[in-house]
């Protein structure tokens, strides 16, 4: 306490002798300020210099308060330091250096933001009196991410009469104060006139930073659907300043249509007759108008959706669709067209129409034809079998083969579309006959024989059957005629009672031709019937087979029989039957070999006897 006394007396004496006019001859140099973190440490640093030396001086280092006072905090003289107590900064600082050194350096631990504030060194002299400096320190705390809080959440329409909030920017927990820019994709927006306006407020904390908020608001229009907004906020830090930005954020904007789309949504590429074509329409108003009438121009047929519906589709469905949608705040009409185009194939006309009469060994030219709005092909078939390609059927050298139905089909490959038209050919000439029948025949009397004969030309060929001598053919019951694919089918039933020459006579305006039947009567008891022969065949087989199975049985037996009785002669050769002591009705067998004279009496045992007891 004493030594604090002394130090303020000795500093008094100073400013006394500076005031009666004794000369300072000493220099002090300072930095102009320090910058630091809140709650870094920050050094002060104090440089002088003296006309009588460094020797003996007093240092002190003061700060100056907010009511604009100052406060010491540190004495120093070449005897004592001390600490001023009772001071915020008492167990905060230290002071590195002496007067000897010329430089003592101040140190501030945990530097606060009360600690923003200017800081005095003082140097006093013996004799030189005394000289100060001023170091501002500046302490800096950088702010929190920034971030966009209310957001608008729904669409904004383009006829609001008033500026539409868009959401508000904020930054927190700073110092010094933060600074908030908008930004319309990289363009920076400041306030204009009913357009728009940005609405700052500052806030400062129990703590003494400060978060700052910045509300946009804007005269919304279309061009913003596609625009991003964002802030970027700016704050200082030691040495400089730095720069952080929140994310991208974009509005839904509501606008009334320009434009109507109109489009085929199917088929799919061209439209033929008979498909069901889907139209729709939207217009590019966000969103799109509910209120829609579509309609054919040509026919005025009109539906009030967004979706036209065709069905089986003719040419009369050609032309243009219009769809007009309306605003739903405004009424307002906008309008859209498109095009639609049926793809049609005419009937196809053949010339020249049929029937049509060739003669043998004549020619025909036939043409086929059906308009389209497309690439056609034609193609002819007879008996589906393709016969020619083109629009034109050549026939040379006609013959009854030619003859027949042609169809030409006419197709549209590109959409599928076909259709077709017949002409029958027929060729003119003679008749003549078209099976290969055996006409020689033999047949029982009184047997019903089938004849038949088919024959073709044109016109249609008459047939009749007569006989040698050119009478009626006696038939059963009446001839039955049949058209056929080639031609006509004759078929007579009659009855052999003799010899028969039959002919089938054929004939039309052009010639005539005869096939002849010869039917021989056969006799029943000159032949047996084919039928009797093979039952009577059969009949001796089955008796043959089975005597033969009796004999096999019958011989069996007798085996068998012989076997039980011990009798059985198993070799060849003369062989006497009887044993040694056989009794007087041993039976002897005398057998003859094909190759021996010798006669061999054999046992029934099958012992060899002497030919002496033969």
């Amino acid at each position: 306490m004493a030594a604090r006394d002394a130090s303020y007396l000795l500093l008094g004496l100073f400013v006394i002798l500076n005031t009666w006019g004794v000369r300072a001859d000493i220099e002090v140099n300072m930095e102009d300020r320090v910058e630091v973190f809140k709650g870094d440490t920050a050094q002060i640093t104090c440089m002088f210099t003296s006309s009588e030396g460094i020797g003996g001086m007093m240092i002190q280092w003061l700060y100056v308060q907010r009511t604009g006072e100052r406060q010491r905090i540190y004495y120093q003289d070449s005897t004592m330091t001390v600490i001023d107590r009772g001071t915020e900064y008492t167990d905060r600082i230290s002071v590195n250096g002496t007067g000897a050194t010329a430089e003592v350096v101040l140190t501030i631990e945990d530097v606060q933001l009360t600690d923003e504030t200017e800081f005095i060194c003082v140097i006093t002299g013996l004799t030189d009196g005394a000289a100060e400096g001023r170091t501002m320190l500046k302490v800096f705390k950088p702010p929190a991410l920034p971030s966009i809080i209310d957001k608008v959440q729904t669409g904004i329409s383009v006829h609001e009469d008033d500026l539409s909030k868009i959401g508000t920017c904020e930054v927190k927990n700073g110092f010094p104060k933060p600074n908030i820019t908008w930004y319309r994709n990289t363009t920076p927006l400041r306030a204009v006139w009913n357009k728009v306006a940005i609405v700052p407020r500052v806030t400062i904390e129990s703590s003494g930073l400060y978060s700052v908020q910045s509300e946009l608001h804007l005269k919304v229009e279309k061009s913003d659907k596609d625009d991003e907004f964002y802030c970027e906020v700016t704050y200082f830090v030691p040495g400089g300043t730095r720069m952080t930005e929140t994310d991208k954020m974009k509005i839904t904007v509501f606008y009334p249509a320009t434009e109507v789309k109109v489009w085929v949504e199917s088929p799919k590429g061209k439209i033929k007759e008979g498909d069901t074509v889907e139209l729709h329409c939207q217009d590019n108003g966000n969103p799109p108008s509910s209120i829609i009438s579509f309609r054919h121009l040509e026919s005025n047929r009109q539906v009030d959706t967004n979706v036209f519906v065709l069905e089986n589709v003719t040419t009369k469905d050609n032309g243009q669709y219009e769809c007009t949608t309306y605003d739903t705040e405004t009424f307002e009409p906008t309008k859209g067209t498109t095009s639609v185009f049926v793809h049609s194939l005419s009937p196809a006309v053949v010339e020249p129409k049929g029937p049509v009469v060739v003669a043998q060994g004549g020619s025909l030219e036939v043409t086929c034809n059906a308009q389209s709005s497309l690439q056609t092909e034609t193609t002819w078939f007879k008996n589906e079998k393709e016969v020619s390609k083109g629009q034109t059927l050549m026939l040379k050298d006609a013959s009854f083969d030619t003859a027949g139905t042609y169809k030409c089909v006419v197709t549209v490959p590109e959409v599928g579309l076909s259709t077709s038209e017949s002409l029958h050919i027929n060729v003119q000439g003679p008749p003549e006959f078209l099976n290969t029948d055996n006409t020689d025949l033999e047949k029982y009397y009184d047997e019903t024989v089938e004849l038949s004969c088919e024959a073709r030309g044109f016109p249609d060929p008459e047939i009749k059957w007569t006989t040698s001598d050119e009478q009626e053919l006696q038939v059963i019951g009446s001839a039955l005629e049949t058209h056929t694919e080639d031609g006509i089918k004759s078929m007579v039933k009659i009855k052999v009672t003799s010899d028969i020459t039959a002919f089938c006579n054929v004939s039309n305006d052009h010639g005539a031709d005869a096939r002849i039947f010869k039917i021989k009567a056969i006799k029943a008891q000159t032949a047996i019937p084919p039928e009797k022969v093979k039952k009577e065949s059969s009949g001796v087989i089955i008796a043959v087979i089975i005597i033969c199975i009796l004999l096999l049985a019958i011989l069996g037996s007798v085996l068998y029989f012989l076997y039980k009785k011990g009798k059985l002669c198993g070799r060849s050769g003369k062989q006497d039957l009887t044993k040694e002591k056989s009794s007087k009705d041993n039976i002897v067998v005398e057998m003859k070999s094909d190759n021996t004279e010798e006669a061999v009496l054999l046992g029934v045992n099958g012992e060899k006897q002497p030919s002496n007891n033969q």
